[in-house]
């Protein structure tokens, strides 16, 4: 099986390379990867999407998109792509389903994976008061009591967010001390509405219908030890997010994190003709209409790279 363009991974920017390269008459093959839509798919309200003032669910967002490249003839395959060979062009990609695909270009949009606490509840309350993205959910906290999970740059950045929406914030820090840099250390520190629990895990989340508090362990295993409960609406997990990139890996130019490096301003990767979109290149932003761009800007990198080869 021969294309001109397999796009891996679907989500904003997965859809939206795959409207521009259909467009272009590129005829590309996009594999869904495990979780068709990627993260949106978990999210109830989208609020932030231009183009939707009354706001959408994520799954409808991603449906519409969906739809979209399905109308331009993109051959949307259900699946994940196991295998990937960019040693020479076209290169080749293997399919759980066992079909082989040779692509003249290949646009890699398989997300990242936000990291949990593992604790049953958090499946539980998803989307009725835990989240992992402050930005696209704190909006719905005003004049409410939350906490955030981390002690690092982007736990401080979500706290320091979410205090000038919410009523209070809590910020459950496992040691002694924040991991960030001093800057947004003394922003937070400094924060009124801010509360640091330092020394402490989160044992459990309770709530009946929707979250209504956590379970707090400080000086865990030792003498010092004592729990307490703390009254909460929103549970935000700040402990990083795990790109999906295990299957390109030794292949691809990834930093320390495991993110796709690409060259400047372009989505271009380390090897000509594999290009990069959404936030398995972007550690930094991991918005969807900023995924969605990146889509856009793969596929015309794509495009431009075929005229030239």
């Amino acid at each position: 099986m021969k294309t001109k363009c397999l796009i891996v991974g679907s989500g904003p920017a997965g859809y939206t390379a795959a409207i521009y390269t259909s467009r272009a008459n590129l005829s590309p093959i996009l594999y869904e990867g495990m979780q068709p839509g990627g993260q949106l798919t978990t999210t109830t309200e989208v609020e932030n999407f231009p183009g939707y003032p009354e706001g959408i669910t994520g799954p409808e967002l991603m449906e519409d998109l969906r739809k979209q490249a399905l109308r331009f003839g993109t051959d949307i395959r259900t699946g994940l792509i196991v295998k990937a060979d960019f040693s020479k062009r076209p290169f080749v990609l293997t399919a759980d389903s066992g079909d082989i695909i040779e692509a003249e270009t290949v646009i890699i949009s398989t997300g990242a994976t936000a990291r949990y606490l593992g604790l049953p509840d958090e499946e539980k309350f998803k989307g009725l008061g835990v989240s992992a993205c402050a930005t696209c959910d704190g909006f719905f906290y005003r004049g409410k009591t939350v906490a955030v999970v981390g002690g690092g740059d982007t736990a401080c950045e979500e706290a320091l967010y979410l205090s000038n929406l919410a009523k209070k914030v809590y910020m459950i820090v496992r040691k002694d001390y924040l991991r960030a840099s001093k800057v947004m250390q003394e922003r937070v520190l400094k924060k009124e509405n801010i509360t640091v629990l330092f020394n402490c895990n989160t044992a459990a989340l309770f709530g009946s219908d929707v979250l209504e508090g956590a379970k707090i362990v400080e000086h865990k295993g030792t003498a010092k030890e004592q729990i307490f409960d703390i009254s909460i609406d929103g549970f935000f997990l700040a402990i990083g997010h795990t790109p999906n990139t295990a299957v390109f890996e030794g292949q691809i130019k990834l930093d320390k994190e495991g993110f796709i490096v690409t060259k400047g301003d372009t989505t271009e990767t380390n090897i000509p003709g594999v290009f990069a979109a959404g936030d398995v290149a972007d550690p930094r932003y991991r918005q969807a209409i900023s995924a969605a761009g990146t889509g856009c800007r793969a596929a015309l990198d794509a495009e431009r790279f075929l005229n030239e080869n």
